[in-house]
């Protein structure tokens, strides 16, 4: 991926864990690799089509100056995300933040901490079956719209499909939506399992009814297993109700493990289902 790189940014700053340091300052250097898709700039030759680097040092310069933080973990984290809200045409960025002037008894050279943060694209599963399904899923598609670490939501058409899993109840309300996220997977569940919670969701019976679903299908093309995720989502190739919908936002995407497209893995269900 295409990038600007910033070297040796000295910022005179009040971070660190001692009275003194946010007291008095010191001097903290900021190295950043600025991620994005030069191609348009690179035939236009135009301003506009680019990440503007200057106004990035001063922003970094800015938020830096402005803001205090103990750690330089938290002062780099919050700092790409600064970056990262100001120009939508990045796609991440990876940051070193040293600390040549830290408090410590010994000859050294430097200090730093170095952090990335990217946008990831995810696709989800969505599904109601329980009250009003379709102000259900709105609202969860407006929440995912609204949250500052998304951006890119948009989401398939709603279809009605019968319940999966053996659990007598109501008819589905089923969708997928695309969305691109600063959060990790983990912190992704997280958030999904907040909206659903609002929504009214209780985890009573596996595959019962529910007010809202939502489900992790894909995120980039990585491959998550724990007790509590999975990614890819393990079953989707048995899911027409899943398939479905995702086949209208992304047809040509690949499953990281199968190598499959959602359009064959749907064109094989279809098949399975006609014998």
């Amino acid at each position: 991926m295409d990038y600007i790189t910033i070297s040796g940014l000295k910022i005179f700053a009040h971070h660190g864990v001692l009275e003194e340091e946010t007291m008095s300052g010191q001097d903290f250097f900021v190295n950043a690799k600025l991620y994005y898709d030069m191609g348009k700039a690179a035939k236009s030759d135009e301003v506009t089509d680019a990440v503007h680097y200057g106004e990035v040092c001063q922003l970094i310069t800015d938020f830096l100056q402005q803001n205090t933080y103990k750690l330089l973990e938290r002062a780099v984290a919050e700092t790409m995300r600064a970056v990262l809200f100001s120009f939508p045409m990045l796609d991440g960025m990876e940051m070193e933040l040293c600390k040549p002037q830290a408090p410590i008894p010994l000859p050294f050279e430097n200090v730093s901490v170095t952090g990335s943060l990217h946008w990831n694209r995810v696709y989800l599963a969505v599904g109601s079956n329980v009250g009003d399904k379709e102000a259900y899923l709105n609202q969860a598609v407006e929440q995912l719209k609204a949250d500052r670490d998304m951006k890119e939501v948009r989401a398939s058409q709603w279809i009605v499909t019968k319940p999966y899993g053996g659990v007598e109840q109501d008819d589905f309300l089923n969708g997928a939506v695309e969305l691109k996220t600063l959060l990790t997977p983990m912190q992704l569940l997280d958030r999904l399992h907040e909206i659903e919670a609002k929504a009214g969701r209780e985890r009573l019976i596996h595959w019962g009814p529910r007010t809202l679903d939502l489900d992790i299908l894909f995120y980039e093309d990585e491959v998550v297993s724990e007790p509590d995720l999975c990614i890819p989502h393990i079953d989707m190739q048995n899911r027409k109700f899943v398939l479905g919908p995702l086949c209208e936002l992304a047809p040509y995407y690949r499953h990281p493990v199968s190598g499959k497209t959602v359009q064959l893995m749907l064109a094989e269900l279809k098949g399975v289902e006609k014998q």
